[in-house]
Order: C-alpha cells, then structure tokens, then sequence
C-alpha cells in the first residue's frame, strides 16, 4: 500500500503580504492546524461551547423545511384535505389526483431552486447572518399563502414562495455549522442538520395525526399556521449570532472575522494567541484556495480540481432521494397502498419520523469511529436489499405482507437516519473549497432538487392506484436507483474523517484517489524557514512525496 505526502503553500502574492508577514502568519497557521488537530471531544466542547451552540441555533430554521416538506404530502391521504381539494372517486370516496401531488410536492421545490442561487450571491456578498435574517422575514410573510389557499394552483403558488427560504436554509446552516466548529467537532454539527429536519418531519407526523379529528379545513389550515411558531425567535437569535469567521475572511473583513473568534470560543488567558493562530490559519487556507481558484463563480466549480468537488457534492445529495428515500417522502399514501387504514398509516408515519432522531444520535457514535465513506456506503447496501424485500412483498396481497411492509419501511428509515442521511452534511460541507464551499453546495442541492422533481412526478404514479398502481413493487426502482449510487461511492467517495480544510485541499488539488484519500498524509506548510523564505519570495510549490509503508 502506498501512502503519498502532500505538502502545498501559499505565495506573499496570494496573502497580500510582505515575506516576513508571510512567515509570521505561516508559523501562526501552522499552530493552529496543529491545535486544531490535538483537541479531543470534551476539551473541543468544553473551548467552543458558543461555537456549537449557534451551528445548533442557526440549524434549527431547517426544522421548518422538514415540517413543510412532508406535512403537504401527509395531506394527501387526509380526508378532510381530500374533500376539500381533491376529485370524486366513483366509489364515492375523494383523492388528490397523482398529478396535483406531483405539481404540489414540485411546486416548493421550485421555489428552493430559486432560493438556492440566490443564496450563493448573498452570502458570498452580504454574509451568513443578514442573508438568514432576511429570509426569515420572508417566510414570515409567505406563510399566508398556504394558509388562505383556495385552491390547488393557490396552494402551489404559496409552497413555491415558502420553498425560496428553504432553499437559503438548506445550504447556508451546513455551511454555517461546518466553519465555526473544530474539526473533530465538525461531524456532530453537520449531522445536527439532518437532525434538525428529521425534527420538523417528526412534528409535521404528530402535527398531521393529532388533527384529524378536526372537521372541515382547518384540518389543514391549522398545520401550515404552525410555521409562524419559529421564524420571529430565530431573527432575534441571528441578530446576536456572530458571523462565520471564513465568511468574513472572505469578504476581506478581517477585524469582523477576529470579533467572530472571540465570539465562537471561552475565553482564557490565551485567548490573543490563539484567536491570531486561527486567524492566520483561514487567512493561510483562504490563500492557497485563492491560488488554486483564481475567481469564485459558479463557472469555477466546474474547473480543474473543483469539477470533482462538485460532482461528489451533486451525488451525495442525489443519493439521499435515490437511495430509496423517495418512498418515504410519501409514506403516507405509500403505506395505505400496501393496505394500511387511514389511521394505521399515519401513526406508522410517527414511527417513521421517530427515526430521524433516534438514528441521528446512533449516527453521532459511529461517524466518528467509521468514517464517512465507509457509513454512507454501508448504508446504501442495507437499504439495498431492504428495498428488494419491499418490493418482493408488493407482490403478495395480505395483512400479514402489509404488516411486513411496514417494518421494513420503518427498519429502512432508521437505517436511512444512521447512515446516508446524517453522514452527508459532512461530505458536503467538507469536500469543496472554502471559496467556493456556499456555490458547491448550492449547485449539490440544485441537483438534490431536480432529483428530487423527478422523484415527485414518478412517486405518487407508481404507487397510486389510480395510476400506475406499483403499490410495493415501486421499492424495485429505487433498489436500482441505490445499486447505482453505491457504485458511484465505491470508486469516487473519498474519506474525509478527521482531515482539515487545508488537508482536504491539497488531497484535492494533488488528485489522490478516493481510496488512497483515508491514507495519504497531507502537510500544507513548508518544512524549513529557507524554504517558507522562498515560498514568501513568490515561487509557489507543490511538492508530492511518494514513499512505501507496510
């Protein structure tokens, strides 16, 4: 086995600096990164503290995401919703045409895709917090619409308008989360974000159960109006959030970046020296992105080395829906296919949302001692072959096959929330560069989107009688779909586990194999001061050291 040494810096050019600036500032970088690397959990905790808790905050706008996104697609086996809205069947009952599910379920997407590109603009420009603000007060605002719709095309406008804030939310939280934290840290915030919209989604279940009991509309009025619950404390709370160091770096605001540092840690009697160290170490990987990406549009993420980021960043979150996890997205309407009563699907539903928490907190304890790659793909096998057993049993018509269904739905789902569905928000937030982290995500989840289009135009046909009629069997597409993925991770997925920004750039920019990733050791500073010396005069290396380990 081969283990490569990778060692990349930064010019006076590239740091707009003096040579000897550059030498203090390399020396600083350089304790930091090897600060950042000798902190354990409790002591990481223990110093950054505030740091962990605004990635949870800010993180917490995506538990409105989740309570939407699936509380519109509860309504679809709701008979309240169903009367109100949908057509006369000719056994006398109502249902919500395949069709209208798809355009209603898209109908937000949509409006996530346009917020999505605005988010790459904004926070580049204007920063995390007054990006989060803003949108906040939109959603306010857009809330409206669902609420008072009276009519299906209504009721899509005010989900495509609701869809723009979440499309900020989606990828300005993992970003956040991932640039504030250490990095041994940085698996726990990340994967909070999932958490997070597993939270909403589980609300959204109890949400949807406790109100069919309710009579007439506002059966379904009274869950959209829910969402004003969250978005006026979080505008308060963003309003004293300190911004991302990175972010400020960034955007040339060095003093806003070094407040933020104050901000994020405890305070101690080191405080100074470390709070320049950390400085100096973003102001360090800053430069060298710089060098590798000389602009920072969403062109560049398609160029040399990014265009590998970019395309782990669109796989990853394709494959949270293709995984198989699209048949979740309408479990409701999926399980009362497969023979479940009204009532017996939506509290299986609660079982199912259940799982986002209880498998994201497993997820805490095995990331960190498996790894990324090695639980993402593991992940996508068991829900493999979970998929071809749902499928299979499409084929059997009783109660005893429906009551299996339903199992291996639910044993999916927890498999899901363990594994692919926590373990992507790390990948994503570390694999591309930090000039380009927001745009990379951005483009990642505008595929996710798209997939996710697709997903909701095919679904519904596959498992409503009135169309296709799959029932079950629909859990054979998606079995393909995930075979598909988890060979696309075996040879592209690289291991990211306890690797730090710089690390994972100079792997990235040297062009070492997905899995030689887990193996390579990777030093972005120079060994010598005759050689920081040269390095500061202008001549930038980039030196690859191969050598034999047993």
């Amino acid at each position: 086995m081969s283990q490569a040494k990778v060692v990349a810096h930064a010019t006076a050019a590239d740091l707009d600096l003096n040579d000897v600036e550059v030498l203090r500032l390399v020396h600083q970088a350089q304790e930091a990164d090897i600060a950042d690397h000798s902190l354990t959990i409790k002591q990481a905790l223990k110093k950054y503290k505030k740091a962990v808790f605004w990635a949870m905050f800010l993180s917490t706008a995506l538990i409105m995401e989740g309570y939407d996104l699936v509380i519109i697609s509860s309504f679809y086996g709701q008979g309240q919703f169903q009367r109100r809205f949908g057509e006369q069947q000719p056994d006398g009952t109502y249902a919500i045409p395949a069709s209208w599910q798809s355009g209603l379920s898209n109908s937000s997407v949509v409006g996530q895709l346009v917020g999505l590109f605005i988010n790459g603009w904004t926070q580049d420009r204007f920063g995390c917090r007054p990006t989060m603000m803003f949108f906040l007060a939109w959603m306010c605002i857009t809330i409206f619409g669902p609420v008072f719709a009276t009519s299906l095309p209504l009721l899509a406008f005010g989900e495509a308008m609701c869809g723009v804030s979440w499309g900020v939310f989606q990828t300005l939280s993992t970003s956040y989360a991932s640039e504030v934290v250490p990095t041994i840290l940085r698996p726990y915030v990340t994967a909070y974000v999932c958490m997070c919209w597993g939270a909403g989604i589980l609300f959204s279940s109890g949400v949807a159960r406790a109100v069919l009991v309710i009579e007439g509309d506002w059966a379904w009025r009274l869950p959209f109006c829910l969402q004003w619950i969250w978005p006026v404390p979080l505008i308060i709370g963003v309003y004293f959030a300190p911004e991302s160091p990175w972010n400020s770096v960034r955007r040339g605001k060095l003093e806003e970046a070094r407040n933020s540092l104050v901000a994020l840690r405890k305070r101690s009697g080191t405080d100074d020296t470390d709070i320049d160290a950390t400085l100096a170490y973003i102001r360090h990987t800053t430069a060298l992105e710089k060098a590798e990406t000389a602009g920072s549009s969403f062109l560049e993420c398609f160029r040399g080395t990014n265009l590998r980021r970019t395309e782990i960043n669109m796989v990853v979150w394709a494959a949270q829906i293709l995984c198989g996890n699209a048949i979740l997205g309408f479990s409701i309407v999926f399980l009362q296919a497969s023979g479940f009563s009204e009532t017996q699907s939506f509290n299986v539903n609660i079982s199912l949302s259940a799982c986002y928490i209880v498998g994201g907190i497993i997820c805490w304890f095995l990331m960190v001692r498996l790894g990324r790659a090695t639980l993402y793909m593991g992940g996508l096998a068991f829900m493999f072959v979970c998929l071809i057993a749902i499928g299979g049993l499409g084929f059997a018509k009783s109660d005893k096959a429906s009551l299996a269904v339903g199992i291996l739905l639910v044993i999916s789902t927890l498999c899901n929330m363990i594994t692919v569905g926590p373990v992507c928000y790390p990948i994503v937030a570390e694999t591309p560069s930090g000039r380009l982290r927001y745009k990379t995500i951005v483009i990642g989840r505008v595929v996710y989107n798209l997939t996710g289009i697709f997903s909701n135009s095919v679904t519904p046909r596959m498992i409503s009688a009135t169309s296709w009629g799959w029932g079950a069997k629909a859990g054979f597409f998606y079995a393909g779909t995930n075979l598909l993925c988890l060979i696309w991770c075996w040879f592209r997925l690289p291991e990211t586990k306890d690797r730090t920004f710089g690390e994972i750039d100079i792997l990235f920019e040297n062009k070492i194999p997905a899995r030689k990733f887990k193996y390579t050791k990777a030093d972005q500073f120079v060994q010598n001061d005759d050689q920081r010396l040269e390095e500061a005069k202008g001549e930038r290396k980039t030196e690859v050291d191969h050598s034999e380990f047993a």
